[in-house]
């Protein structure tokens, strides 16, 4: 490890060399499941960073080069309908994934953190990152969570994407297949238990949840 490029809500990303980073998790855990997510989806075409180790609470990834969409939403190089497209592409886009043995065809390969800091916007195109929430389950569950969390952001001033994330919400709700309203109060309860979610982000909770709703209806 030669420096900490980033630090996450429970993760610290360190660089190795020019083509891997560390992914540490700080309050220690098991990376087996993550990575075999990573490369199950990897090995059906979707874009993930490359694992080469996985070890207690540590990964071992492929180094990306470029920005999240977050700020890449910030410095003008992405619009927000652009961005909000994409996401909406990445989610249908996994939701197609084959899960490996599933009994009802309904279940689908979920991320349940897919937000646009989790993406990374690479030349060769989106890259989604941080899988430590990935499961399996209905897709809607995953649209509701990307646009709780959004809605979140839409309703919390202080939050520098604020003013920003209403219209991508807006965008993302109108691309997207699947209807998140089925699955909202199962996203938010995953909220509620999330350590890693602030108070003031649970505060907001029901005033997100009523953006997402009238989105939904509109939309779907």
């Amino acid at each position: 490890m030669t420096a900490l490029l980033a630090s996450g809500r429970d993760a610290d990303v360190y660089a190795i060399d020019e083509r891997r980073v560390l992914r540490r998790y700080r309050r220690g855990g098991d990376v087996t499941a993550e990575a075999a997510i990573m490369r199950y989806v990897s090995d059906h075409g979707y874009p993930v960073p490359r694992v080469y180790e996985a070890d207690g609470a540590d990964l071992v990834l492929e180094r990306l080069d470029g920005p999240t969409m977050l700020r890449a939403l910030g410095d003008g190089t992405l619009d927000l309908r652009s961005g909000a497209t994409v996401l909406a592409d990445l989610l249908e886009r996994l939701h197609k994934v084959r899960v490996r043995a599933a009994t009802d065809p309904g279940t689908r390969i979920l991320h349940l953190d897919l937000h646009p800091e989790n993406v990374v916007m690479t030349e060769g195109g989106p890259v989604v990152i941080d899988w430590r929430n990935s499961t399996e389950g209905p897709p809607e569950l995953d649209v509701a969570m990307s646009a709780l969390l959004i809605a979140t952001v839409a309703v919390m001033p202080a939050h520098p994407f604020s003013e920003q994330a209403e219209e991508f919400l807006e965008t993302l709700l109108g691309c997207t297949r699947d209807n998140p309203l089925s699955q909202l109060e199962a996203a938010a309860r995953r909220r509620v238990a999330d350590p890693n979610v602030t108070g003031e982000e649970k505060a907001h909770l029901h005033e997100a949840k009523i953006l997402v709703t009238t989105f939904a209806r509109t939309h779907h």
